[in-house]
């Protein structure tokens, strides 16, 4: 595959093949004593689980069920990236950057970064309830160059970032809680709004509207107006991210040094 557009077209080809099939949580005590369980199917089973006290509903906690949505999805991605000749895949951490990074040759080579977001529907089904963070823009974003903590290596090393954005309805009353789930595949600056998606943190924000992010219509007309507006606006940098960015820069002056000293000295 030879650009931005082929790897994002697999990426959502194989989402489309993405179903939400978790059922619930398991508990391994109850009172009902039925052992042992026969079912004739996995519908069968998760019904005799129910009625025996052993299944669980997931989390309505919007961050909670969120994790569980990003968990299930990044391991099916990488299953099916193992089964293709010629792509390479690695899970990230789960407050990492990225969530899933690929390559390899059948991508086109180089290293593309994959991040997956959760979003419940609003009332009105066209907006999610809250703003779907990007990015962290005061450490890795607002300076790509260095390899900060959490990251596989530099923002900057990445060719290509998708974001695979996982939209549902709650349903309170299924223990699978997920219900009219739409998967979108953009790149994340064909989302972007100029807001940040929390008050008290400093995250980018998408737009809301989910019209617009299927179309990939946010708030900016090009890739370089979306980097010159999130590099340049004045994030807050706390104490330890400030200490984080100063051993970074030091690590990365040494280096520069270090190299420098292997070079022979011009005649």
């Amino acid at each position: 595959m030879a650009d931005s557009l082929d790897r994002r077209t697999w990426l959502r080809e194989h989402c489309a093949d993405y179903k939400f099939d978790v059922g619930g949580v398991f508990q391994r005590d109850s009172d009902v004593s039925w052992w042992p369980l026969t079912a004739a199917g996995p519908a069968e089973l998760e019904e005799r689980l129910s009625q025996g006290g052993h299944l669980l509903p997931l989390p309505k906690e919007p961050a909670a069920l969120a994790n569980v949505l990003e968990v299930s999805i990044v391991n099916f991605l990488t299953l099916r990236a193992l089964a293709v000749p010629g792509v390479k895949v690695r899970p990230g951490t789960e407050r990492g950057y990225p969530d899933l990074e690929i390559g390899g040759p059948a991508l086109g080579g180089g290293f593309h970064a994959v991040d997956v977001k959760a979003a419940r529907r609003a009332a009105s089904g066209r907006q999610t309830q809250s703003r779907i963070t990007l990015y962290t823009g005061n450490t890795y974003f607002k300076w790509p160059d260095l390899h900060w903590p959490g990251t596989f290596r530099p923002f900057s090393d990445y060719a290509t970032h998708l974001d695979v954005i996982m939209i549902y309805t709650l349903n309170p009353d299924s223990n699978a809680r997920v219900e009219g789930l739409e998967i979108i595949v953009q790149e994340p600056w064909r989302i972007a709004s100029r807001e940040r998606s929390s008050t008290t943190r400093e995250y980018i924000g998408a737009v809301t509207s989910i019209p617009a992010l299927r179309a990939g219509e946010g708030a900016f007309a090009a890739q370089a107006e979306f980097y010159d507006y999130w590099r340049r606006f004045p994030f807050k940098v706390s104490a330890q991210v400030q200490n984080q960015l100063q051993r970074l820069l030091k690590a990365t002056q040494e280096e520069l040094a270090q190299l420098r000293a292997r070079q022979p000295e011009a005649d």
